[in-house]
């Protein structure tokens, strides 16, 4: 199980490029559909829970589910997984990049990226609508969770500590309505 974690993380980690949002459909791909290691709803869950941790986001979801999965060496092997890629591409960029960054080449390769990279980021975005019973009377919130920090300067601390707060006043409104 370590190794096949290992390896599926690290195949994660080597083929997302554009940081760990873009990461989401895959990793959702892998642990939900392809091992069936979490369901759809505790992905949702540890996705909200590795977006309000600080760090990494990719290691905190592959910590998360590793953790989850099979506790410490779990949590390690996906991690390392996820990280190695990263790290050994790094590397090799520092090494070479100062050699190589003003070639037209790099610089097409870089321009093709980065779109990709927002398409990528968009579906992550539809995809946790899917799993957190987004309603059409709730739209509102990831707008104005986007438009805060865009336009207005908030930070986006203050944005996730409103959002969860608002969460929770809402749950209690609602069960304070059924209370007999």
């Amino acid at each position: 199980m370590y190794l096949e974690a290992f390896l599926t993380f690290l195949r994660i980690g080597l083929f997302t490029i554009g940081g760990g949002y873009v990461m989401i459909p895959m990793i959702e791909d892998e642990v939900v559909r392809r091992h069936r290691w979490i369901d759809s709803r505790d992905f949702a869950d540890l996705l909200a829970l590795a977006q309000s941790v600080p760090g990494i986001f990719a290691v905190n979801m592959a910590v998360f589910i590793g953790y989850r999965l099979r506790r410490l060496k779990g949590a390690l092997s996906m991690a390392a997984g996820v990280v190695l890629p990263s790290f050994v591409i790094i590397l090799l960029i520092a090494l070479f990049f100062q050699r190589f960054r003003s070639h037209p080449l790099v610089e097409h390769i870089f321009l093709g990226v980065r779109p990709a990279a927002v398409a990528l980021l968009t579906v992550a975005v539809f995809t946790g609508c899917r799993h957190i019973r987004f309603r059409w009377s709730t739209c509102w919130v990831p707008v104005v969770a986007a438009l805060l920090p865009w336009l207005m300067g908030v930070s986006p601390i203050f944005v996730v500590v409103g959002a969860g707060l608002g969460g929770w006043l809402h749950e209690v409104a609602v069960r304070c309505r059924h209370v007999p």
